[in-house]
């Protein structure tokens, strides 16, 4: 007999280019069966899922999730799997000397399943532009040390999945830091064979020259912001450095944020076919009430700005996937993977969201997550229509 059955259900699984009813069995913490139909056959537990939308559980690229240490960090699991994002990474909240906590005190514990980008300051994000002292973590290019982030990842494989660096004028000694914090980034990715996903809002360096330094699979979150040293010539054009940028395997993350995400610039850029690879929330203290909320929000957003639905929940689990490379495991559901899934309810009517510069615009369809599913048992329920 099987743990737990959806049945009924539009399964959605881009990983394995599905989009039809699918019934799906989860057993010992991992998908069982995924076959056209289970009702002959016996579950502890039946969900019904006619009406509804089955997917993978999604993955969270950037969140920020080391509280009571980064002042931005918030507990991961009511925002993170309660809300269907079964799997985060921590976007550079820990450095070299505060990883450990991170390791021990929150990704340890949570039910949400944990990965992290290690800062390349030692202190991590434990102070910044919000906070009192409103001290980055580049200030001090002392804090800065590649034989301690190396030492640190290779203690740390299973959980460390590249580095993290925030490039803006404020957090950086007025911008003088910031090239050679990059280049001392670069030094540590390069000797640990991962790699760098990078903040660029209020960079003084510009987009080309932080790109120049950019290898593949390195990441340009924060895609849709409004800032200095965003992906839009004054033009509105696309810069040709961006685009020759993808042609060489550098990825582009939304990463929402509090001041990161601007309607206006993601419409032109999708008007070019410019699109991201990956639709992360970048979930922090200072956006859980409005504008992020959770991540299922953020991929609504992108439904409202045309995707469709399976193209949405492609960025948020079967890539993803690929970029933290666990894709046998996570971001699908093909029998044997993780147990972790997600139903949705599509909703239509009025929804008015802001995005990161204040701008509100009235979404007519969003998804919300209805049962949540981490190693193949339900965590979460949010039946209310």
């Amino acid at each position: 007999m099987h743990d737990l059955h959806i049945r009924g259900a539009r399964l959605i699984d881009p990983a394995q280019n599905l989009d039809e009813r699918r019934d799906v069995a989860f057993h010992s913490g991992r998908v069982a069966a995924l076959v056209p139909s289970l009702d002959d056959q016996p579950a502890a537990e039946v969900i019904d899922g006619r009406g509804l939308i089955l997917a993978p559980g999604m993955i969270d690229l950037h969140v920020h999730i080391y509280q009571g240490v980064s002042h931005y960090g918030i507990d991961p699991d009511p925002k993170c799997v309660m809300r269907g994002a079964t799997t985060a990474v921590d976007a550079g909240s820990s450095g070299a000397s505060t990883f450990g906590g991170l390791r021990r005190y929150i990704i340890e514990t949570s039910a949400t399943r944990l990965f992290a980008l290690l800062n390349i300051s030692c202190i991590g994000m434990v102070t910044g532009a919000e906070s009192e002292p409103d001290v980055g973590e580049l200030e001090d290019l002392r804090h800065l040390s590649v034989p301690a982030a190396v030492r640190c990842i290779e203690a740390n494989r299973d959980l460390i999945l590249g580095i993290k660096i925030r490039l803006s004028d404020n957090l950086a000694a007025g911008g003088k830091n910031e090239m050679p914090a990059l280049l001392l980034a670069r030094e540590a990715a390069a000797a640990t064979g991962l790699p760098i996903m990078v903040h660029t809002p209020r960079s003084t360096l510009g987009l080309p020259a932080i790109l120049a330094e950019l290898r593949r699979d390195d990441i340009i979150t924060h895609t849709y912001h409004a800032r200095e040293s965003g992906i839009l010539h004054p033009s509105g054009d696309v810069l040709p450095e961006v685009r020759r940028a993808v042609e060489r395997g550098i990825l582009f993350d939304v990463g929402h944020g509090q001041g990161s995400f601007s309607y206006e610039v993601a419409r032109q850029a999708l008007a070019q076919d410019f699109l991201p690879h990956t639709i992360s929330s970048d979930l922090h203290r200072y956006n859980l009430d409005g504008p992020v909320y959770d991540l299922a929000t953020t991929v609504s957003k992108f439904l409202h700005l045309g995707l469709e639905l399976p193209d949405a929940l492609r960025k948020v689990t079967a890539t993803p996937a690929t970029v933290i490379k666990r894709e046998q495991e996570l971001g699908t559901l093909r029998v044997g993977a993780a147990g972790d899934a997600v139903v949705f309810r599509e909703c239509t009517g009025s929804r008015p969201l802001p995005d990161s510069m204040g701008r509100v615009e009235e979404l007519r369809r969003w998804i919300e997550p209805v049962y949540v599913v981490r190693a193949g048992k339900v965590v979460a329920r949010h039946v209310a229509a």
